[in-house]
C-alpha cells in the first residue's frame, strides 16, 4: 500500500524483485525541481511527398506560420536527395543534417499524404533515418509530436493512426489532437495558403495543444522519460565495469 500525506510518500508493499536502491516513487515535487527553459520552444516538421504542389508540404508550411505566430522557432526539413535507408552511409549530407535537427528539436510535427491507404515512403524514410540512440543521445526520447494528414478524397485517418504508432516507438509524448484534411487539392489558394474553414481552425487547434505540450513536458523530459528498466541495466554495467579485474 502506498499512502500519501503532505507531500510525503512511503510505501509498506514488500517488493520481492525490485532493487531498492534505484527504484523511484513519482512526485509532483521532483517534477517541478526541473529547470525552466527560456528559449523558444523548437519544434522539427517533416512532410511526405515531393511533388511541386505538395499539399503535406503547404500544410507543413501553414503549421510552421502558426506555431512561429506562437513564439515556436522552427525548421522544415527538405527530403529531396534523402536516400533511401540503408541505402548510403550515414555521413550522407542530407542524413547529417536530418540527425542534426532532431537532436536539436523539442517537438515535431509529421505530416503524410495518404497514398494507398497508408503514410508514405517518402515519410517513413524520414523516420527511419532517426536512430533510437545515436551514442549517449536519444535524437526523439521525450520529445512532442502531432500529426496530421493530407487526403485526395474523403477523410482518412489511416496515416495518423500509423504515424502515432511510429511516434510510440520513437519514444515520443503524441499529442491526443491531430488533423486529417479531406480533398486537400479544395483547400488551399494558387498561391499555396490554407483557406479559412474548419479544417483550418484543427490545425490552429493542434499546434496550439502541441506548443502547450512542448512547453510543459521540455525541460522535464528526462525526469518523464527516466525508466527503472534502464536504471537496473546502467547500474549493472557499472557494477561489472567497476568489479571487473585490473588489466
Amino acid at each position: 500500500m502506498i499512502i500519501e500525506m503532505n507531500d510525503k510518500i512511503m510505501t509498506s508493499i514488500d517488493l520481492l524483485n525490485v532493487h531498492q536502491d534505484i527504484f523511484e516513487i513519482p512526485t509532483r515535487a521532483r517534477l517541478l525541481q526541473e529547470p525552466e527553459l527560456s528559449h523558444p520552444p523548437r519544434i522539427l516538421l517533416l512532410y511526405g511527398s515531393l511533388r511541386p504542389r505538395s499539399f503535406s508540404r503547404l500544410l507543413t508550411e501553414e503549421a510552421a506560420r502558426i506555431l512561429q505566430a506562437m513564439g515556436a522557432e522552427t525548421r522544415t526539413f527538405d527530403p529531396t536527395g534523402l536516400p533511401l535507408p540503408d541505402g548510403a552511409p550515414e555521413s550522407h549530407p542530407k542524413v547529417v543534417e536530418l540527425r542534426s535537427l532532431a537532436e536539436w528539436s523539442e517537438g515535431m510535427v509529421w505530416t503524410s499524404p495518404e497514398r494507398h491507404g497508408a503514410m508514405t515512403g517518402i515519410l517513413k524514410a524520414q523516420i527511419d533515418w532517426i536512430p533510437l540512440n545515436s551514442g549517449a543521445v536519444r535524437p526523439t526520447q521525450g520529445k512532442t509530436l502531432a500529426v496530421m494528414q493530407v487526403s485526395g478524397g474523403s477523410q482518412s485517418f489511416n496515416a495518423v493512426n500509423q504515424l502515432r504508432v511510429l511516434g510510440r516507438w520513437m519514444r515520443m509524448l503524441t499529442i491526443p489532437n491531430q488533423s486529417s484534411v479531406a480533398k486537400a487539392f479544395q483547400e488551399f489558394t494558387d498561391d499555396g495558403r490554407m483557406k479559412d474553414s474548419p479544417y483550418y481552425d484543427r490545425v490552429v487547434d493542434v499546434m496550439e495543444e502541441l506548443m502547450k505540450f512542448t512547453l510543459l513536458t521540455r525541460g522535464a523530459s528526462g525526469y518523464l522519460v527516466n525508466r527503472y528498466s534502464e536504471r537496473k541495466e546502467s547500474a549493472a554495467a557499472l557494477m561489472a565495469r567497476v568489479n571487473q579485474s585490473s588489466i
